[in-house]
């Protein structure tokens, strides 16, 4: 999770996500760099817009969670129902943004 992190993180300071500028961040904020890791996430990044992907995952959960608020008038057991269903909604958002940065 550190190495997306430093991705974002170099990203919304407006530098260029590379190698160098990914193990620069992770060295210091403490963390012991995976070189495969670093270049499995710069080529994964390759030619993603990140500000669109971010954008994209931040509306799945709001998107998810209106139709629970409906449910919620339906009955107690409807409401779990409606809650499950948000959870498995918001983890398949967190597993695309994951599946993104690499």
């Amino acid at each position: 999770m550190e190495y997306i992190y430093a991705a974002m993180l170099i990203h919304k300071v407006g530098g260029k996500v590379d190698e160098a500028t990914v193990t620069k961040v992770l060295h210091a904020a403490g963390a012991k760099v995976n070189e495969a890791r670093v270049k499995a996430l710069v080529a994964a990044l390759e030619g993603v817009n990140i500000d669109e992907a971010v954008k994209k995952a931040a509306i799945a959960p709001v998107a998810a969670a209106a139709p629970a608020a409906e449910h919620k008038a339906e009955g107690k057991k409807e409401e779990k129902k409606s809650a499950e269903d948000e959870k498995k909604n918001e983890e398949a958002a967190a597993a695309g943004l994951s599946a993104l940065f690499g």
